[in-house]
């Protein structure tokens, strides 16, 4: 039980994943605004009552399981690791779009070693089990098992990616992104060696949703917010002018595309041309980013023209999916 009277969240002390999840905040309008830069402690003035605390991703999927905070945000590789199995932590959002990573099982370069059956049949030949360094005891050993390989797991804080070479380890365990740092050290991925796919997650207490009502119309608070900011960055605002007999006619014509239905369908309005010309229409639909050009063309094929371009902030829906499935797991408990 949380004993604190505020609402408590969260965020990475340092590193990419820190410096990431500040600046997703403030692109959703949450901006945090710490005083004093050696403090532990800030606010975000949108979201008054909430205090941001800071620390390491590891600690903070502790600190939300015990309930002295409130909601966090951090890798769902930890939230997996230290999350527990008892549902103190809830998964309020999978899905951040930042962090992206992945743990993987890594070997040397020199081994004859490219799959996990290939490296059970390597850890049998050896007669003593695999020394693998890592810092994800738990999602390792559970992997290795389904894999049916013996290994003895050394727990090491820092960089890993030394370990094969110094010789306190055969191989590692550990995150990559971009998988330079492997290559560096003379690493290569196992193909099929991936445990977990990771990006940054918001996690919550459950005791802290079921038992105080300020907390859960916090989290319906950061949803909604977050929610609406992911879904517009996929799509961008588009207007156009048209010539056209009716509103219903260009509409018709709209329809007949495959990219300008937009969200539930165009806004059309008529448009006060200066040669008072009374068949000219203003479009506006919402459209997906990466369907951009073909939007262009089409509305260049019915007559668009003066076509305008514009970034969307926020998308919101009558409910978050996200906040009914957050109702529903608490239901089930």
């Amino acid at each position: 039980m949380n004993r604190h009277h505020d609402i408590r969240l969260s965020l990475p002390s340092k590193g990419r994943l820190a410096d990431d999840a500040v600046n997703f905040l403030a692109a959703c309008g949450l901006t945090v605004f710490k005083p004093n830069p050696r403090q532990y402690a800030a606010s975000i003035p949108a979201l008054p009552g909430l205090t941001v605390l800071f620390q390491r991703p590891g600690d903070i999927v502790v600190s939300v399981r015990d309930g002295s905070v409130d909601f966090g945000i951090t890798g769902r590789d930890v939230v997996a690791e230290r999350g527990g199995d008892n549902g103190a932590v809830l998964l309020l959002h999978d899905a951040l779009n930042f962090g992206h990573c992945r743990l993987a099982l890594a070997v040397p370069e020199e081994w004859p070693v490219r799959t996990m059956a290939e490296l059970a049949a390597y850890a049998r030949g050896l007669n003593r089990p695999l020394r693998i360094a890592t810092q994800f005891a738990r999602l390792t050993s559970e992997f290795l098992a389904r894999h049916h390989i013996e290994a003895r797991l050394i727990h090491a804080e820092g960089t890993l990616e030394a370990a094969p070479a110094i010789g306190y380890a055969d191989l590692i365990c550990a995150l990559v992104s971009s998988g330079q740092t492997l290559r560096d050290n003379r690493l290569r991925a196992v193909e099929d060696g991936t445990i977990i796919h990771s990006q940054a997650v918001l996690i919550a207490n459950r005791t802290a949703l079921q038992s105080r009502p300020e907390v859960l119309e916090m989290a319906r608070a950061l949803l909604e917010v977050i929610e609406a900011h992911l879904r517009a960055e996929e799509r961008l605002s588009v207007f156009a002018n048209i010539r056209g007999e009716s509103a219903e006619a260009i509409a018709q014509r709209m329809f007949a595309q495959s990219t300008l239905g937009g969200l539930q369908g165009p806004t059309i309005s008529r448009m006060i041309a200066p040669d008072g010309n009374p068949n000219w229409y203003a479009v506006h639909i919402v459209v997906r980013r990466e369907q951009l050009l073909q939007v262009i063309a089409e509305l260049r094929a019915i007559g668009g023209s003066g076509v305008v371009v514009m970034p969307v902030t926020y998308i919101f829906e009558e409910e978050p999916a996200r906040c009914r499935a957050m109702m529903e797991a608490l239901d089930d408990r």
